[in-house]
């Protein structure tokens, strides 16, 4: 378990992570969410112990994270970490075999991970002369090559096109399942409302929200409905129990205190024409984002 406690991190008079405690379970998909400049980096920097924290401790299981676990770690950061000229199988089985890998297994395990991102060609080519979305795979692979207890993934999916996005999150899943504590950031609220079941929103360096997916939005109580039809659903937004309404292409949002509510919505729908849709929804991250930040993620 990675456990983290009353963590604060201030930069002269600037306070980058303020009192942040939190529990990751072992095997866990943890996911860190917020803007720019709200902690998430910072905070993994933290736990490697590249950062040092004013405030607070970090623990992983049990014991403080220093170089001695390092062989058992693996960090993807959000900027570019390879070096340019280097050929690509080269670098993988270099920095491999500074995690304690033997030189055979290290380029066996590159083969079979270049193999599965669809690029073995790409093994004697220099990272300078790929693409941004497979300079990511290839970091993504220098990050998990060496098989690690604990995986760090900062905005793993940046520069990638939906194909390999898709290909990059059925890694992680199976890494997962497989054993690996994945701790995750994304400026992306649905990859991580399809992959964590718990997470971290951060603002301002403050956990705004944290725990369970499933009860921070059951907590949350509001809901959405989504209505479509082929007349003027304006008047939806006068309806008691609407509290916010936005209108949408095809038809409206609306954001309601309580599901009784959709059921008046769908009852003043009758008779006025032909309903496309109608679709009782959880609340997004977003929605949550915007009630306990106070502002929109993005």
């Amino acid at each position: 378990m990675l456990v983290l406690k009353h963590v604060t991190k201030r930069f002269n008079d600037f306070t980058a992570v303020h009192d942040l405690s939190l529990e990751i379970p072992e095997r866990e998909l943890f996911g860190f969410l917020g803007a720019n400049g709200a902690g998430k980096t910072t905070t993994f920097r933290i736990i490697l112990g590249i950062l040092q924290a004013n405030e607070g401790t970090v623990r992983w299981n049990g014991e403080p994270v220093n170089y001695k676990a390092s062989p058992l770690i693996g960090y993807l950061p959000e900027e570019r970490g390879l070096y340019p000229k280097m050929k690509v199988k080269e670098q993988i089985v270099y920095l491999a075999r500074l995690r304690g890998m033997d030189k055979k297994a290290a380029a066996a395990e590159t083969d079979r991970w270049l193999e599965r991102f669809h690029v073995p060609d790409y093994a004697g080519k220099k990272v300078e002369e790929l693409s941004k979305g497979n300079q990511q795979k290839i970091q993504f692979i220098s990050s998990v090559v060496h098989k690690p207890e604990l995986l760090i993934l900062d905005e793993p999916f940046s520069g990638l096109d939906p194909v390999n996005v898709e290909l990059l999150k059925k890694a992680v899943v199976e890494l997962k399942e497989s054993g690996t504590t994945i701790v995750f950031s994304s400026h992306r609220m649905e990859h991580v409302e399809e992959l964590c079941e718990n997470l971290c929103m951060m603002h301002h360096g403050r956990p705004v929200v944290h725990g369970s997916l499933r009860e921070i939005k059951r907590s949350f109580g509001k809901k959405n409905v989504v209505v479509r039809a082929d007349f003027d659903l304006s008047f939806l937004s006068s309806i008691q129990g609407v509290l916010q309404s936005k209108k949408t292409a095809e038809g409206m949002l609306l954001q309601v205190a309580k599901e009784e509510t959709s059921q008046e919505i769908l009852a003043a729908l009758q008779g006025r024409g032909f309903v496309t849709k109608f679709e009782l929804e959880e609340p997004s991250l977003n929605d949550i984002f915007i009630e306990k930040a106070g502002a929109s993620y993005e």
